[in-house]
């Protein structure tokens, strides 16, 4: 019984991949400008190496150009795609590349810098650009191993063993491929984490928005309730006066039947949204909140096979716990309950419980369990047993407990000694019930009511 597995990439996507801001490119470029103007000024003309001016202010020149380009042509355009992204990380690559070339090669201290757009790229792209740009960087630094102008000194360059240079060469390269590959994972994992809070947003806005068109629909039949009784009143006089004979007689015992049907509708609304919770100030028994977010997989559970059973254990002194109607612990209990009836092989049991300090409910089936191995990363995004079946995100659980956090709950897994999984949500009582306590939350409820 889990939506958890490890999490599987598909293609080069990955969540909350989106376009990428000029604004944070441009200000990037515009510092490694200055910082390559500032060091070719001060070791020309402070130390006193000459250096090739003319060339290499022309490659800086060219980046100069290319920020430029962006700020005057390209206003508009405020987000880059990838793969224009990859070109233009790429691009500064090669340019301090040049740079290089011309100022000693890997001998030049400074080679070091040709690391931070592999570094910027794995922050901002997703795996295949990363994999091509750390690719790009290596074949750059092995060129700049082997071909390269001498580097800038007052006299003659002082001799760099060869194995000093390979070890130099050595370390950039791995330095490249760590970095690359360490900060791409962590900044995924940033955008997965970002991407499923999305995800979890959007489910209890949902529930919220079910609530209030419930809320909504049961205002308008209290509201439509008066007039319609008046037309249904009116109707009756008319057709009890009207002949037999009379052509608007049949509209008249049409209008009678209408305006009945109509009050017939308007009654299940009301009942239907008092069996729901009332208002939105309503509150009700903890185990009918249970059933509710269970209700439509006692249907499901028939054509499935699978049981649905609800019950209760809690101590008969204590009087069962009144709870608001929250969206969140119903959406989380309903992901539950889902993924359990996903898992059972014939039975899915909800047991709720409550003594003086605790509300608990738990969970269990007759599945295959949660995976050993996944157990204690169960509740983060991503994960999911069912890797490469369409329509699993892995976002189940994740959703489900982020939601009954939020209402004060903690969400244990494990699987039963017998097999089958075992999900328990438990609540501090005094916290679950002080909801919407307040003067103010019950001056509502009796407007409401």
């Amino acid at each position: 019984m889990t939506d958890a597995h490890p999490f599987t990439q598909p293609g080069d996507a990955h969540p909350g991949a989106a376009g990428i801001s000029l604004r944070t490119l441009v200000p990037i470029r515009w510092v490694a400008i200055a910082g390559q103007t500032v060091a070719l000024v001060t070791v020309h003309f402070g130390v006193g190496f000459r250096l090739p001016l003319v060339p290499a202010f022309a490659v800086v020149g060219c980046s100069v150009l290319l920020n430029l380009f962006h700020i005057l042509h390209r206003r508009a355009v405020t987000q880059l795609g990838e793969r224009e992204a990859a070109f233009y990380l790429g691009y500064d690559i090669l340019q301090l590349s040049a740079l290089l070339y011309l100022t000693g090669g890997l001998h030049n201290p400074f080679a070091i810098f040709i690391l931070t757009p592999v570094t910027v790229a794995a922050t901002l792209l997703s795996r295949r650009p990363v994999i091509v740009l750390s690719l790009v960087a290596v074949a750059a630094i092995s060129v700049l191993a082997l071909w390269h102008l001498p580097l800038p000194w007052s006299g003659p360059p002082p001799p760099f063993p060869r194995p000093l240079v390979i070890g130099i060469w050595v370390a950039l390269v791995v330095a490249a491929v760590f970095i690359a590959a360490y900060t791409w994972s962590v900044a995924e994992k940033a955008r997965q984490l970002r991407a499923a809070v999305g995800e979890t947003q959007l489910a209890l806005a949902r529930e919220q928005q079910v609530s209030a068109v419930g809320a909504l629909a049961a205002a308008a039949a209290h509201q439509l309730g008066s007039p319609l009784a008046t037309i249904a009143v009116i109707a009756k006089e008319l057709a009890r006066e009207l002949p037999s004979d009379s052509p608007f007689a049949e509209d008249a015992s049409l209008l009678v039947s209408q305006s009945e049907r109509c009050r017939k509708i308007l009654a299940e609304l009301v009942q239907h949204r008092e069996e729901d919770g009332g208002s939105p100030y309503a509150r009700l028994s903890i185990s009918a909140l249970v059933e509710a977010a269970g209700a439509m997989y006692r249907a499901d559970g028939r054509h499935s096979g699978v049981r649905l059973i609800f019950a209760t254990t809690g101590e008969p002194p204590e009087e069962e716990p009144l709870v608001r109607r929250s969206p969140e612990i119903i959406h989380g209990l309903d992901n539950l309950i889902q993924n359990a009836m996903q898992f059972a092989r014939r039975e899915v049991s909800v047991t709720v419980d409550w003594d003086r300090t605790t509300v608990t409910v738990e969970i269990s089936d007759d599945g295959p369990g949660f995976p050993p191995h996944l157990l204690g990363r169960l509740g983060q995004p991503y994960l999911s047993s069912r890797a490469g079946i369409s329509g699993h995100m892995g976002l189940g659980i994740f959703i489900a407990q982020s939601l009954l956090e939020r209402s004060g709950a903690k969400v244990s897994f494990e699987n039963l000694p017998e097999g089958g999984a075992h999900v328990a949500v438990s609540w501090n009582r005094a916290n679950l019930e002080a909801v919407d306590h307040s003067p103010a939350s019950a001056a509502r409820a009796h407007e409401y009511g």
